[in-house]
């Protein structure tokens, strides 16, 4: 099994401290001292043995929480503080992005580490800042609802992963789609340099008039023919299929047992029909929460102020808690016509569904060897991606748990 280490960066501070400095992501010493916990964690995790550090992309966060700003930038610093592990943005928005930046920041980072990067790539969820970087398209943060802002996001999403597969791979670019043509519609008629370029450039980059004919996007990637992507946070059975067929890993975020394992055997199942044989599990990655504790009521009662409290007071609000469904909500909550209402958000289901894993040592051992199995199945779980509180507990404790992992998980999954 390979480990990844996901946070969000968070300023660390009590509720009280981010009400009385509010708006606390603004507080230079604030920002300074998230900064210097994320350096401290990441050092801790790469002696640890984590294969992958990552962290989401979000922006204008004025409360101090998923101060994900900026991750390739993020990365690249740790890189210079850390030996072997690796690093993979979950995700870049690309709908609010340049996807030809995307392309550069993503293959210069493989450089600049020798390939410890991993791709990972998603639509937008989050209106506050999707909206804003997306106005030129124009797109939108969308819940993925199938409306026409839905499905336009969708459209834009996949033309633009596809011009950036295609910079890697193409020495001379050229591109003709809905959003996005290489060269721009209008052409590229000046560029004194053409005699320079006819010479040294790419031999087709220049034509007959002297007027850019295609690009040639550089570096292409370290990795050849560039880094492997995740997929965050996989919860439908189209993204399974999706994901097989391309060769994507999907970072599951659906926990229940029987619904994981459904999703992990429709992925083994859909990559068999692609041409890919693979074990159950391999390729496919649990996303879960983890808090440690000398008996289940200190670990419950830290996770319930930790992820759990993240859950509740910020993810519900996007629909985050649909993921930990049971088989007997159906009845009652038809999925696709009721969400789950407030009254079952609970820190029962939380650790129900096997997505909170509080406990003692042991606990968590027996916990994730029943994962690492998927659950009895005979599967061989490749990744196991641990959403990590950083900023909602002391660094002392922070260090703590972290140590706990790489004592007592790390070795017996390794």
């Amino acid at each position: 099994m390979k480990f990844q280490l996901f946070m969000l960066p968070t300023i660390p501070a009590t509720l009280e401290e981010r009400a009385a400095k509010r708006p606390i992501g603004r507080d230079v010493d604030a920002f300074q001292a998230m900064i210097d916990e994320v350096r401290e964690l990441a050092v801790i995790a790469d002696q640890a043995g984590f294969d992958v550090f990552s962290t989401t992309e979000h922006h204008f966060h004025s409360e101090g929480f998923e101060a994900s700003v900026q991750p390739m930038m993020l990365y690249a610093d740790l890189a210079a503080r850390t030996e072997n592990i690796a690093f993979a943005p979950l995700s870049l928005v690309l709908p609010a992005n340049d996807p030809l930046r995307v392309a550069e920041q993503v293959a210069y980072l493989d450089h600049l580490t020798k390939g410890r990067v991993y791709g990972g790539y998603a639509r937008g969820y989050q209106d506050r800042w999707v909206n804003v970087f997306g106005q030129h398209i124009p797109v939108k943060g969308t819940p993925m609802d199938g409306s026409p802002d839905d499905k336009h996001n969708r459209a834009v999403h996949e033309e633009y992963l596809e011009l950036i597969y295609k910079a890697w791979t193409d020495d001379l670019l050229t591109f003709d789609g809905e959003f996005y043509k290489v060269p721009p519609k209008e052409g590229i008629t000046r560029w004194p340099a053409a005699e320079w370029t006819r010479q040294y450039g790419h031999p087709d980059e220049i034509d007959e008039n002297g007027h850019i004919r295609g690009i040639s996007v550089i570096p292409k990637p370290y990795q050849q023919p560039y880094p492997p992507a995740f997929q965050p946070f996989s919860v439908s059975e189209s993204t399974m299929v999706h994901t097989a067929q391309h060769g994507v890993m999907p970072i599951i975020l659906v926990a229940e047992p029987g619904q994981f394992t459904h999703l992990a055997k429709l992925y083994q199942s859909s990559a068999a029909d692609a041409g890919r044989d693979l074990k159950l599990g391999e390729n496919i990655g649990a996303f879960r929460a983890v808090a440690f504790g000398e008996d289940r009521q200190q670990a419950w009662n830290l996770m319930e102020r930790t992820n759990y409290y993240g859950f509740q007071i910020y993810f519900s609000g996007f629909g985050f808690w649909e993921a930990l469904r049971l088989p007997s909500d159906e009845q009652k909550y038809p999925k696709g016509s009721a969400l789950l209402p407030p009254e079952e958000w609970t820190m029962e289901r939380f650790t129900g569904t096997k997505y909170g894993l509080a406990g003692t040592v042991d606990d968590i051992k027996r916990d994730i060897e029943d994962l690492a199995t998927i659950h009895g199945n005979g599967g061989e779980l490749e990744w196991f991606s641990w959403f990590f509180d950083q900023g909602l507990m002391p660094i002392d404790e922070a260090r703590r748990q972290l140590e706990l992992f790489a004592e007592h998980i790390i070795p017996e999954f390794r």
